[in-house]
């Protein structure tokens, strides 16, 4: 009889609540707004001679190699950021090597890793969700090969100072060491290009959120020319299609769009920190284009109320150490605003009290 292999069999099963997303979507730090205008103008263009044509992604990757100021020898163009984890995972991971994560962050680090049927080593955060550095160096061993940092991380939006990455890629020398970007245009800092120095080093970023094309499934793996080699060999020749990759010099192109949605968004987020102070509702600082907030019992009412009125946040009591905590997106400024009147409403019903200024 016809069986997966044990690993696949085993797998964490990942089910995004994709079904039922009516109303202003505050849950999957998707770009509120859309793409740019010229995005949508190329996709008008495509005809279907467009189409019939194989894709070619040597272009598109010159396009962001040129964009990021960087050789094209070291981009590699995925489908989504998921592709490029998939990627390094089995490009560089054996049965029974080590995959170091720290928790909460993206699920697919440990479903790629786990998939190649290394053994997932999970190190829980520290106090408000700070990055263990240490506790990372002290679990790196002979058998690690993978350690994956989302930075911002995914859901806490706690940042990881560069340095710290630096210490963790140059003690496991022997490990493809993975910072995701996918939040960089709201922090402003990044890893790249320290594989120069640090072979070991890959940085991985999408088009999914600031650029507002996530329905295209567009990924950025960047690293070592020889590495890259490597990671090259193991992805299709064809993992983009031609609707993508004809969109994506358009989207690098509109940089006014971007820096006015980032601006929007670093205010929304400041905003939606000082409501919540104003409040007395526990949060942590963030770096990302949302905010994880902690409610308690109010938890599962908080997200019901907001969906009543056409607002959709997301529960994330799922993730390790986030129970009864919600995770809000914050966009464009009139999704914003209408999102906070929502959230003094909802307060106001649940029982909650604002501060008094002195």
């Amino acid at each position: 009889m016809l069986k997966a292999r044990e690993s696949v069999r085993t797998l964490k099963e990942y089910h995004p609540p994709l079904g039922n997303r009516e109303g202003l979507r505050l849950d999957f730090n998707e770009n509120t707004a859309g793409c740019s205008p010229k995005v949508l103008q190329r996709l008008r263009q495509i005809d279907g001679e467009n189409l019939a044509r194989y894709p070619v992604r040597d272009t598109g990757e010159l396009a962001v190699a040129e964009h990021l100021g960087i050789s094209k020898d070291e981009v590699l163009l995925t489908n989504g950021t998921d592709e490029a984890i998939h990627l390094v995972c089995e490009t560089y991971l054996e049965p029974g090597d080590e995959a170091i994560i720290v928790v909460p962050t993206f699920a697919m680090f440990e479903i790629y890793a786990a998939q190649t049927a290394a053994n997932v080593i999970a190190i829980p955060a520290a106090e408000n969700f700070e990055f263990p550095t240490d506790a990372v160096i002290a679990a790196i061993t002979s058998r690690t090969r993978f350690i994956a940092v989302a930075n911002p991380n995914n859901p806490t939006g706690t940042f990881v100072p560069i340095a710290d990455l630096v210490r963790i890629a140059e003690a496991a020398p022997h490990a493809a060491v993975l910072i995701d970007e996918a939040y960089f245009h709201f922090a402003g800092e990044t890893t790249a290009p320290r594989w120069r120095d640090i072979p070991n080093l890959f940085v991985s970023r999408t088009f999914s959120k600031v650029y507002g094309m996530a329905g295209l499934r567009i990924g950025v793996l960047m690293g070592n020319v020889e590495h890259m080699k490597m990671l090259r060999r193991a992805s299709s020749p064809y993992n983009l299609n031609s609707v993508a990759l004809a969109c994506l010099p358009e989207a690098l192109a509109d940089e006014h769009y971007v820096s006015n949605y980032v601006a929007q968004c670093l205010q929304g987020r400041r905003e939606l920190e000082s409501e919540l102070a104003g409040w007395s509702v526990k949060y942590w600082p963030s770096r990302a284009n949302f905010v994880l907030m902690y409610f308690g019992e109010n938890c599962k009412p908080f997200i019901q109320r907001m969906r009543d009125r056409g607002i959709l946040v997301r529960d994330r009591s799922s993730d390790y150490g986030c129970k009864d905590c919600v995770r809000i997106t914050v966009g464009i400024r009139e999704h914003n605003q209408r999102m906070l009147s929502a959230l003094r409403e909802v307060f106001s019903e649940l029982g909650l009290r604002q501060q008094v200024a002195r």
